[in-house]
C-alpha cells in the first residue's frame, strides 16, 4: 500500500507527466498534489463537476456500472480522471504533455496507484 505522497510520485514517473492530484469529489478539495503546469486547485474543482455530471448522467440512463476513467484530450495535453473504487468520492487527476507521453502507460500508472493507494 502506498501513501498519497508516494502515489503521486509514481504518477509522475511516466514520460510526459506534468502534474497530478488526489481529489475529494464531494468537496472539490485537493488532498495532495505534485508537479507543475496548471493550477491544480482550480482544475480539481472543475473536474469534480465533470465527475458529478457523468455520475448523474449514468444514473439517469439507468446504467448500473462504474467509471474506470475519464479522458479529456486537448490540443497539447491529456487529462486523466480516475475515480478510486476503494475510496468512494476520491479521484486521481493526472495531466500529461500529449507530445511526450504514452497514454496507455499513464492509464496503467493510474490503475496501479488506485489499487495501492492508502489514506
Amino acid at each position: 500500500m502506498a501513501n498519497v505522497k508516494d502515489s503521486m510520485a509514481a504518477l509522475l514517473e511516466p514520460d510526459g507527466a506534468m502534474c497530478t492530484a488526489i481529489v475529494d469529489a464531494n468537496s472539490g478539495m485537493v488532498l495532495g498534489q505534485q508537479g507543475t503546469g496548471l493550477d491544480l486547485e482550480l482544475a480539481a474543482a472543475g473536474n469534480t463537476e465533470v465527475v458529478r455530471a457523468k455520475m448523474k448522467t449514468m444514473k439517469s440512463l439507468g446504467l448500473n456500472d462504474k467509471i474506470e476513467d475519464i479522458l479529456i484530450t486537448l490540443g497539447t495535453q491529456y487529462h486523466i480522471i480516475r475515480p478510486v473504487s476503494s475510496k468512494e468520492g476520491l479521484f486521481i487527476y493526472l495531466v500529461l504533455d500529449k507530445a511526450k507521453s504514452n497514454l496507455a502507460l499513464a492509464r496503467r500508472a493510474c490503475q496501479e496507484v488506485e489499487n495501492s493507494l492508502e489514506l
